[in-house]
């Protein structure tokens, strides 16, 4: 009988579409990879309980941006998360340095891609080069000219099982981020490509979404307790601030944001960057996201429920040398003492 319950639940696995999540693993404790508001660089925090963090390198960074954003020169806003199959990791970043530029825009985009989160290999993506630098050549534009494009923002990493490639082959890392080409749109939209397994190669981006005003930083979730995918995102237009949106496939289409529901609490104060975040052995959610209206900036972490509502009892993340916008990661106990032993506080 236990056989045949065994066999039933594999052929449903082989027959049922799988859902597009990112790979989670590790249960000693959490990563928090962030740019860091020192400078445009990636730096590495670990915690045990997810609110309380120390600093690697002394929260110097634990790359050469410049090694690695060949357009700029600076790697702002990390996201990281690990390869769908588990045995490795991949990071992106915006590829921008206002440092240097003095102004907020930039051109492109790093994807990067690692066996120990130490040592990084990297291709980066200038959206201004146009056509000839995405793997779909056959695929329509979005532009008529790329190289007017003045912003590619906040990139972000999402596994997804049942994307087919030209070549039939199944499975990608969507790539998603707003773009903005100031000569074609009036302003920040939400677009999408897709990346293939080795992260060296890319489509040409596709509108994920569009509410008839700015929007950046979007963080997306598959969420077990409804099934759906869950959207953070941040609304420069209407009523500006934090807000979700749910969508019953990763590619949408999106509802509208939940007007009634987002990080009230900071009242007039102005927030983004959010990432959301579960606790080990816990079914409700984090979310972080930087408040930086105030002086000194506040990075704050808040409570939500199991279905990424209900925010609630804000919290200052503690331990960190210039928290920025980032993400959280759980990692194992060897990968803990590997991070560790490479980037030893001084």
């Amino acid at each position: 009988m236990k056989r045949l319950i065994w066999l039933t639940a594999a052929l449903l696995m082989a027959v049922l579409p799988l859902a597009a999540q990112n790979c989670q693993k590790g249960k000693y404790g959490y990563l928090y990879c962030h740019m860091s508001d020192r400078g445009e660089y990636t730096a590495y925090a670990l915690s045990r309980d997810g609110y309380h963090y120390e600093d690697l390198n002394n929260g110097d960074a634990v790359f050469d941006p410049e090694e690695h954003a060949r357009i700029e020169g600076g790697t702002r806003d990390a996201f990281i998360t690990r390869t769908h199959n588990g045995k490795g990791y991949l990071m992106v970043t915006t590829d921008m340095c206002v440092r240097k530029s003095k102004v907020w825009d930039n051109y492109g985009i790093d994807l990067l891609r690692s066996k120990d989160m130490v040592t990084w290999e990297s291709v980066t993506f200038d959206f201004r080069k146009g056509a000839s630098i995405f793997c779909d050549p056959e695929s329509p534009d979005p532009y008529r000219d790329y190289s007017t494009i003045n912003r590619v923002w906040a990139p972000q990493i999402f596994w997804d099982p049942d994307y087919q490639w030209s070549d039939g082959k199944r499975g990608g890392y969507m790539i998603y981020y707003s773009l903005w080409n100031r000569a074609e749109e009036a302003y920040d939209r939400m677009y999408y490509s897709y990346a293939d397994e080795s992260f060296t190669r890319l489509t040409k981006p596709r509108l994920l979404l569009d509410w008839g005003y700015a929007t950046i930083d979007a963080d997306i979730n598959y969420l077990k307790s409804d099934g759906k995918y869950h959207m953070l995102i941040k609304k420069e237009g209407g009523k500006p601030g934090i807000y979700t949106a749910t969508a019953d496939h990763l590619l949408g289409p999106w509802g509208e944001p939940v007007e009634d529901d987002y990080v009230s609490f900071e009242g007039n104060k102005k927030c983004e960057g959010s990432s959301a975040f579960q606790l080990i052995g816990d079914d409700t959610w984090r979310v972080a996201y930087i408040e930086y209206s105030s002086r000194p900036k506040h990075y704050r972490i808040c409570k939500a429920d199991e279905h990424l509502r209900n925010f609630n009892s804000p919290v200052d993340i503690s331990g960190v040398t210039g928290p920025q916008h980032g993400s959280f990661m759980r990692i194992t106990k060897k990968e803990w003492r590997r991070l560790k032993k490479a980037f030893p506080n001084k």
